[in-house]
């Protein structure tokens, strides 16, 4: 019996958090949202730049989108792809889909026209029917582009950023180009609709006659591309209702006591898991279109005082960065939770200096598993630095990567995961399913990880991350929380190179962005010495960077990950 086989990490959980029943999780997500609906008719569900809305609206829309669908021919198992930014109509298709018994698939508006058009087919390839919710300036850049080469998309419906602000928002906004614009023409083949003209004064606002079950498939979330094209991750309704229970429980969340607000984008799998577990709970939220306008957060910070906030580390740093978040109150705020990418400890803990020490919960997941494995807890000790806990009914292991045998404690290997969030498999591509969930059931998640001997997990790299050099492992998530401690280093990214002396080894390269507070007299050779003789105080000889290199700005992911495929690509 291997030591994860009896889950000591239990010993370490909050008195509160315990194994649920897995019969809780036997229900779809709608089963929970409707009394909801019924409880808070009048409560704020959303705040969108000043503007508004009841659970009564969200019920009213989401079901006049459903019978535009069932109008238009599409039936239980279609698809709804949704290519805007965190609007509410967003929110509304999700639930109206959903109650037309259709699958959702987040379609990053950030995509170029060629992602576009392969999400789409890659939805329509077993034969369904895909609608697509588009932005105006969208349909009239990309889609009418590629339209012909979409033969199952078969609805267009486009809004815009501004659809539900004031008329005269919506005109000063187009004039000064704060809001996007673009022509919506008719396309041969294609159903074209506008939201706001057609959808929401012509369709009725009660629910069409459609039943699904929760085995059925709920989102088809696409991963990134990092090893070929991305894949569509299928997540059941049970899988996605099992992680929220999961989830509120860990952080003893109460039903209509909260208020949300987070920069993670809807089409990325925190954005919405976060969306559904306001819904879920009867909370309201507060969306956010454009995460980098910190002034913008900071005052729906101080207008709403929400709850929670949940975003990508890179956020909380811009935030940090923005005088007037040191200026707010700690007392605003209850819970800051962290996810969907490393958080170096040393910002945690400037983070935890502003917002209040014991406040920030570090999450751990990834799109396949819904997205939640693993927390610090909500009450007792976190650690900064680490994912924290395996999350209640997740079985958990470490495993050596090259021969799959589970490692001893404090050792590092792929993080494998087992539970009720696991998804289904990804779309259409059983072999890819093969390779990432085992015979056992296990999802391997291409994460390096330690787990201590009291459970706690550091995530150290990417299985495709990790440098070796002259066979030792470097750890780039080690080595990069290493080195931002410099005082002359705002954000860094480590890479492996190939060493042309040593074939099969790698030289480790640092692309740096230097801190604009730091006082640089523009000398880089001195600079990059003087980092190098700080990395070989702070690390192992074969972890030193050989190579560093300044950049403006780290590439970043539409979600704010650090987009090292750009990096590796410019060598």
């Amino acid at each position: 019996m291997s030591v994860y086989e009896n889950k000591f990490w239990k010993k370490s959980w909050d008195s509160h958090v315990k194994d649920l029943d897995p019969s809780e999780f036997d229900k779809t997500f709608l089963d929970e949202l409707y009394p909801v609906f019924e409880d808070y008719p009048e409560k704020m569900v959303f705040s969108y730049l000043g503007v508004e809305f009841t659970f009564k609206d969200l019920d009213n829309y989401s079901s006049q989108f459903a019978n535009l669908l069932v109008d238009n021919g599409f039936e239980k198992g279609d698809i709804v792809g949704i290519n805007i930014p965190n609007t509410p109509e967003y929110v509304i298709a999700i639930i109206g889909a959903w109650k037309a018994g259709c699958i959702v698939s987040g379609v990053s508006p950030l995509l170029s026209a060629v992602q576009i058009q392969y999400q789409i087919n890659d939805l329509g390839s077993g034969g369904k029917k895909v609608a697509l919710i588009t932005l105006d300036a969208i349909f009239a850049g990309h889609i009418v582009k590629i339209a012909e080469k979409m033969p199952q998309l078969k609805l267009i419906i486009t809004t815009s950023v501004g659809g539900f602000l004031p008329k005269i928002k919506q005109i000063l906004g187009k004039l000064i180009g704060k809001i996007p614009k673009g022509k919506v023409s008719p396309l041969p083949g294609k159903k074209v609709v506008e939201f706001h003209k057609e959808v929401i004064k012509s369709f009725p606002t009660s629910n069409p006659k459609v039943q699904i079950t929760h085995e059925d498939i709920a989102f088809i979330q696409y991963t990134g591309g990092t090893t070929g094209p991305p894949k569509g991750a299928m997540l059941s309704h049970r899988n996605i209702v099992a992680d929220i229970i999961i989830f509120q429980r860990w952080l003893a969340w109460k039903r209509g006591e909260g208020l949300v607000l987070s920069g993670f984008p809807f089409f990325h799998i925190a954005g919405v898991f976060t969306c559904l577990n306001s819904l879920y709970l009867g909370w309201s939220q507060v969306l956010i279109p454009n995460p980098r306008d910190t002034d913008h957060i900071i005052d729906e910070i101080l207008k709403y005082h929400p709850t929670a906030l949940a975003n990508v580390p890179t956020l909380y740093q811009m935030l940090l960065k923005n005088p007037r978040f040191t200026e707010i109150e700690p007392d605003i705020i209850k819970d800051v939770i962290s996810a969907a990418a490393p958080f170096p400890k040393e910002s945690q803990q400037i983070l935890e200096s502003v917002i209040g020490e014991g406040k920030l919960i570090e999450l751990y997941g990834m799109t396949e598993t819904s997205p939640l494995t693993a927390g610090n807890p909500s009450k007792g000790k976190k650690k900064l630095g680490s994912i924290g806990l395996p999350l209640s009914n997740v079985d958990f292991k470490i495993t050596d990567p090259n021969t799959g045998e589970v490692v001893p404690l404090n050792e590092a290997g792929e993080i494998c995961v087992k539970g009720p969030m696991v998804m289904q498999g990804y779309y259409n591509k059983p072999e890819e399913t093969k390779k990432a969930i085992d015979k056992d059931g296990f999802m391997h998640t291409g994460d390096v990880g330690i787990m201590d001997d009291e459970g706690y997990v550091r995530i150290v790299d990417r299985t495709k991350d990790m440098i070796i050099v002259g066979g030792y492992k470097v750890f780039s998530t080690k080595l990069e929380d290493t080195l931002t401690k410099h005082p002359a280093i705002n954000m860094c990214a480590t890479i492996g190179v190939p060493n042309p002396d040593r074939p099969g080894s790698e030289i480790v390269k640092a692309c740096i962005q230097v801190d604009p507070n730091f006082a640089f007299d523009g000398d880089e050779k001195s600079l990059k010495e003087n980092i190098i003789v700080y990395a070989k105080e702070k690390c192992a000889p074969y972890e030193v960077p050989k190579m560093i290199q300044f950049v403006e700005e780290i590439p970043l992911t539409a979600v704010g990950k650090i987009d090292k495929k750009v990096l590796r690509k410019s060598e």
